[in-house]
């Protein structure tokens, strides 16, 4: 499995197993397997004094990438990517586990 996390035209960050999809030596999209949009919000902390916490933890949430499909696998074209790395660590662990959840229950 080659999880990575990609930035979609759309702005949406989406992780997934992801293929190269190849025509005559030339890629021309990726096929994500089990997408799932990668959302994170920046906890609020109301305080009583002027000190702000240092930590700079983020909130993740995980969902399927496109909610009402029965679909798996998404091709994507390449002009529909903005760039595709390497997820952090925490991030790939935690859609390791969602995905693996899914795969239990099937």
């Amino acid at each position: 499995m080659s999880i990575k996390l990609a930035v979609l035209k759309s702005g949406e960050n989406v992780i997934s197993d992801a293929k190269e999809l190849i025509v005559e030596n030339k890629i021309c999209g990726y096929l994500f397997n089990k997408p799932h949009k990668v959302e994170f919000t920046k906890p609020i902390l109301l305080l009583e004094d002027d000190s702000a916490p240092s930590d700079g933890e983020l909130q993740i949430t995980l969902s399927p990438w496109i909610m009402l499909s029965k679909d798996t696998q998404v091709p994507v074209p390449t002009d529909w990517i903005v760039t595709i790395v390497e997820p952090v660590s925490s991030v790939k662990e935690m859609y390791e586990e969602k995905v693996g959840a899914f795969e239990e229950d099937d």
